[in-house]
């Protein structure tokens, strides 16, 4: 039983509590479901944005604690202030420590904000909106193509964007005509070895009317660099900034940087 079944099992569990606790009409009365999504989308072709989607995380399966000190308002504020183009917030608790109430919290920015969860069943996409979510993240490896069209369908509903994650060629059977975002992730999520060379070898394959973004193992500006010219619109990095003693300081000092990069390539 790999990581990912052990995860998806206990948000099977997880979900039916919920359920139980709050339903769907609950969940509609939120202050924040009736406000329109900002687009990721529109932000990653945006020139004045880094196209980097920075992420709130406080551990990790792989990793253990990242950070547990930085607070969420103060992180995802620099995130903002220094150009991300959107913010990913981990809101699974017990692999990642993480929670809808910060995402709500990250919700005073004024940004596109990806909830990231791993999600499998409608129930959550309905959550994501009552908390302030903009984008929900689909991962493939956890979803048959048929769920994933009809997730889609009912985040477009709901007025989210959807990013679909891929891991492999074969995951690529899993992209349909209303996704907004396709990510390769560059972790294996068996092993958890992570190479950029994933993104790499799979953006041919992915339509060039779907905007791209790389996920895991970027850590230096010029990664970015080498993406960006292979292709990719966007850069989802979180660990990079997370595992500083301050994030928002890492965050301004790595755009700094990639921008002087950007400039001489």
């Amino acid at each position: 039983m790999t990581i990912l079944d052990t995860i998806v099992a206990q948000k099977n569990i997880e979900v039916e509590a919920k359920k139980a606790i709050k339903s769907v009409d609950q969940l509609e009365l939120s202050p924040f479901f009736k406000l329109p999504c900002l687009s990721l989308k529109k932000s990653l072709l945006d020139r004045n944005k880094t196209g980097i989607i920075a992420e709130f995380k406080r551990k990790s399966p792989s990793k253990g604690i990242i950070n547990n000190t930085a607070t969420i308002q103060e992180v995802t504020q620099a995130y903002t202030q220094f150009g991300a183009a959107g913010i990913s917030v981990l809101t699974d608790e017990l692999f990642f420590g993480g929670s809808l109430a910060d995402l709500e919290a990250a919700t005073f920015n004024q940004i596109p904000l990806l909830r990231k969860d791993f999600m499998i069943n409608e129930y959550q996409i309905i959550e994501a909106k009552a908390s302030g979510a903009s984008v929900i993240l689909l991962i493939a490896a956890c979803l048959t193509p048929k769920q994933v069209k009809e997730m889609t369908l009912l985040a477009h509903n709901l007025g989210l964007e959807v990013l679909l994650e891929v891991h492999n060629h074969e995951e690529l059977g899993h992209i349909n005509e209303e996704i907004d975002l396709v990510g390769v992730n560059n972790r294996n999520l068996k092993n958890f070895e992570v190479s950029i060379n994933v993104s790499l070898d799979l953006i041919e394959q992915i339509p060039t009317s779907i905007p791209a973004i790389a996920e895991s193992g970027i850590d230096n500006p010029n990664t970015i660099v080498t993406l960006q010219k292979a292709g990719f619109a966007g850069f989802l990095v979180g660990e990079r900034f997370m595992k500083e003693s301050n994030p928002s300081i890492a965050f301004a000092n790595f755009v700094n940087e990639l921008k002087l990069k950007q400039n001489a390539s």
